[in-house]
């Protein structure tokens, strides 16, 4: 079936839909020319030693340092009152030490404007946060508070510097650890004690810099002055960059202390003193300051959070089709109210929703989901999907796609629904090919091991398995204990927090 020419135009036209998402969470890094894999090279036998040593050398320093300035102190006290006198002049030890340690690295620091003072600004807000680098800025702003997970203040060695920031908790195991992480910010931000600042990275995760994500609201819960600071890497090569997808944090550290020298500026922008309005509403005073930070920063800003960071990474490890754009696609269904409608969920259940659901038209598309061809969302929706413009998509990657991310499913729960989406046979009798994509698309397997595991279910001889009888071989074997030992929450855990990139707790699990 074709389109008529107001559809199709409707759809093409540029105001109406991005040709590519703006995905802040992938950052592409090679060696682009033969000089910059043997300067490389060389570096990393003549210059990668010396600065290691150096670097290790300076971090042993400042580890001391911290030990003799908690010297004697309990975690009650340093969570209860600022420490204050000699221990107080210790943070400025650490501070020249931590600076210097950036240096032996080749980062070189240029600051910017003016840093205010506690009294001027409680909190210092910054972004955009794109690397466990930005970690310098604690020394260049003369070691705030930081907002940390508990378990990272643990640990006996990077722990004593963190511990000596008299940082705020997170406890992940406490249900009401939000609740009581705002309530201690609140607590330090408008105390008249002489606590340090407060350094927060409202964003919550690491970005490539493309752009500024939603701020969350935990900084201007106290409804106090903040400063705004703005990180950038003017470096002709970004070797820092730390996202979702992209290097490790071996190879960005490998190469950034290969380089010559790289820069990192740090500029502190004016005082924002929030509304009375703002005051009363968290969101909009951080959506207001996000606002200035981008203009300075010339990104544009995009309402990506930290729970749309898990969603697309969740989707990559299941290798759902689509998954970069997954992000933007449940924003247009929840625009158009499909996220309550359950249309999808019905469509699926049914006996039959189409001749041949790999290929169906626009017009289709919409009728299926009782949505307007005229809707530009629709529209939007659809080209999502409509790789290189034929006029018509796989509608079981939408549907899969949609459902697998929606409504904290399990991975079990997922991998039933692509049994229900890929039955040609439409009555739960999947064959070989049905069966490959159910588990590709859900557990990001080979086919080849698709085709084994099909094998061994179906030892009959009937050319088709089911759901049920995946799920009871499944229960037998090793491999597949994850299924059902561990739930969504634990199996797809959150891995970064405000100050802490991803890659950090997946490599240290």
């Amino acid at each position: 079936m074709k389109m008529n020419g107001k559809i199709a135009a409707g759809i093409t036209a540029d105001e109406s839909y991005a040709p590519e998402l703006l995905n802040p969470f992938v950052h592409h890094l090679e060696l682009g020319t033969t000089y910059e894999k043997i300067k490389t090279g060389i570096f990393t036998i003549l210059l990668l030693p010396i600065r290691v040593v150096i670097i290790c050398a300076l971090l042993i320093a400042g580890w001391l340092i911290a030990i003799i300035g908690l010297w004697g102190l309990k975690e009650e006290d340093l969570r209860e009152r600022p420490v204050t006198g000699w221990r107080r002049k210790l943070t400025g030890l650490v501070c020249f030490l931590g600076k210097t340690t950036y240096t032996a690295g080749g980062l070189h620091m240029v600051i910017k404007g003016r840093q205010a003072s506690r009294s001027e600004a409680p909190i210092l807000v910054i972004a955009p946060h794109s690397t466990f680098f930005d970690g310098g800025i604690i020394y260049v702003t003369g070691f705030p508070s930081i907002i940390v997970r508990r378990e990272s203040g643990a640990n006996p060695y990077i722990g004593k510097l963190i511990n000596f920031t008299q940082p705020v908790y997170v406890w992940r195991d406490d249900p009401d650890s939000r609740q009581n992480t705002i309530r201690e910010i609140i607590s330090r931000a408008t105390s008249p004690l002489d606590w340090p600042q407060i350094l927060i990275f409202p964003e919550g995760t690491c970005t490539n810099r493309s752009c500024l994500i939603t701020f969350k609201p935990g900084a201007f819960y106290p409804g106090v002055p903040i400063q705004p600071v703005c990180i950038r890497y003017p470096n002709k090569l970004d070797t820092v960059t730390w996202t979702w997808e992209g290097p490790s944090a071996l190879k960005l550290l490998w190469l950034t202390l290969t380089q010559v020298y790289s820069y990192c500026e740090i500029e502190f922008l004016p005082v924002y003193t929030p509304s009375e309005e703002e005051k009363r509403d968290p969101k909009l005073f951080a959506k207001n300051v996000r606002n200035v930070m981008a203009k300075a920063l010339g990104v544009p800003v995009l309402d990506y959070t930290y729970d749309d960071c898990k969603l697309m990474t969740r989707a990559k490890e299941m290798n759902l089709p689509n998954a970069n754009s997954l992000v933007e696609v449940q924003k247009l269904r929840r625009r158009l109210g499909l996220d309550q409608t359950n249309v999808e969920e019905t469509l699926i259940d049914s006996q039959i929703i189409c001749k041949d659901c790999s290929k169906i038209t626009f017009t289709e598309f919409a009728k299926y989901l009782n949505l307007s061809t005229n809707d530009l969302i629709v529209q939007q929706l659809f080209r999502y999907y409509d790789k290189n413009s034929p006029g018509v998509i796989d509608f079981r990657e939408y549907l899969l796609g949609v459902l697998a991310t929606s409504k904290n499913r399990s991975t079990l729960d997922s991998i039933k629904i692509a049994c229900k989406i890929y039955d040609s046979s439409g009555v739960g009798k999947l064959s070989m090919d049905d069966f490959a994509r159910a588990l590709n698309h859900t557990l990001a397997m080979r086919i080849e091991e698709t085709f084994d595991i099909f094998h061994q279910i179906d030892k009959p001889r009937l050319n088709y398995v089911t759901f049920e009888k995946f799920q009871s071989y499944a229960e037998k074997k090793a491999e597949f204990a994850g299924l059902f030992s561990l739930s969504k929450e634990e199996k797809f855990k959150p891995r970064n927090d405000n100050n802490i990139c991803p890659e950090y707790d997946k490599k240290n699990e």
